[in-house]
């Protein structure tokens, strides 16, 4: 009986080969969960997940967190010194307005 041999792979990849591939081109995992009784559908779920590079993502238009000022790290100082001083003037009128009885300790 011949001994048949094993093909193997020349080429090995590591987890960071695979990783810099998958930013580089991109991953969409997408799934849809439909629950239905009796023909009336009670629940329906789309999910669409992305995985790949920041510039991957701005080249397919996809710049979303650009604009949001909670992921900007240039957030405008003057807008949020101007909300905490207006927070703490309507506290203080409210304080004002209801006085609460003092509560033993």
């Amino acid at each position: 009986m011949p001994q048949q041999l094993v093909p193997h792979s020349l080429q090995s990849s590591t987890l960071s080969d695979v990783l810099e591939r998958v930013l580089d081109k991109g991953v969409v995992i997408a799934g849809d969960i439909k629950i239905k009784l009796v023909d009336i559908e009670l629940l329906s779920i789309q999910i669409r997940l992305v995985i790949c590079s920041v510039d991957k993502a701005k080249e397919m238009g996809m710049d979303w967190w650009v604009n949001n000022p909670v992921f900007c790290s240039q957030a405008p100082q003057g807008q949020l010194e101007a909300s905490l001083a207006k927070i703490d003037e309507r506290l203080a009128r409210l304080e004002v307005s209801s006085p609460r009885e003092a509560v033993p300790a």
